[in-house]
């Protein structure tokens, strides 16, 4: 467990003051010691166009690039129609094109939400659980972190009030990160296996 793993970390908002990125700040704060979080804010993304998407805005190119340098994955979304917002959707069109190039090939990710309603985004986490299995992403399932009624969670700092969140956060991460680890030791197995 010493070695860092490396997550970037993203949320499905662009809304200055999100609930979903004070969650994307406090899973930082509570990561344990071997994870590091990046996080990226999706800001800048234009609309996906086939037409650019071999050679697509610096942007782009910028979250495919961060994509592949991590081990992990950490979204956070909030729920929209009962599903993903759309700035979300659209990242992930952009980052998983062209065919052949789906930059979330083979990544472990984390998936958490916060609403302001009781469901707490699970039909969005739903939905979104749904992309990682054309994307090739392996979602960790337990524990999973929904934040109900965000705006009696969060303090006026953005800091989570909630202890049995926070606690099931750190849990989230935890399996994350050894998730990461037992993948990373598979694929050295698997390489030394043909190689010998």
């Amino acid at each position: 467990m010493d070695e860092k793993i490396r997550v970037l970390g993203f949320a499905g908002s662009l809304r200055k003051a999100s609930y979903n990125k004070m969650l994307l700040n406090e899973a930082v704060r509570l990561a344990p010691p071997n994870v590091v979080i990046e996080t990226f804010d999706l800001e800048g993304i234009p609309l996906y166009n086939q037409d650019f998407e071999v050679d697509p805005p610096e942007r782009v190119k910028e979250f495919k690039s961060k994509i592949r340098q991590s081990d992990a994955l950490l979204i956070v979304t909030p729920e929209y129609n009962y599903s993903v917002p759309g700035v979300l959707k659209n990242a992930i069109d952009w980052a998983s094109r062209p065919y052949g190039d789906n930059a979330f090939d083979g990544k472990p990710v984390a998936i958490m939400s916060a609403s302001i309603g009781m469901l707490g985004g699970a039909r969005a986490q739903y939905h979104l659980r749904q992309m990682c299995v054309f994307l090739n992403m392996y979602p960790v399932n337990t524990p999973e972190v929904f934040v109900t009624f965000a705006p009696q969670k969060f303090d006026s700092r953005g800091r989570l009030t909630d202890k049995d969140a926070e606690k099931f956060i750190r849990q989230l991460l935890e399996n994350l990160a050894n998730y990461t680890l037992r993948l990373k030791l598979g694929r050295q197995r698997l390489l030394v296996a043909e190689n010998s």
